[in-house]
């Protein structure tokens, strides 16, 4: 038998925002600290 190749599931994009979007970062502590990192490292994207 020939493994099936692809993917398996389709992105949500808004469940995926919800847990791990900008908005979502900014609400506690920790997630703004986490941003701050990202920025300081120069990245393009801070968050989903």
């Amino acid at each position: 038998m020939k493994a099936k190749s692809g993917t398996l599931r389709k992105k949500k994009v808004r469940k995926g925002n919800k847990i791990h979007g900008f908005l979502k970062r900014m609400s506690t502590a920790g997630g703004r600290a986490v941003l701050l990192n990202r920025r300081r490292k120069g990245r393009k994207n801070l968050a989903r």
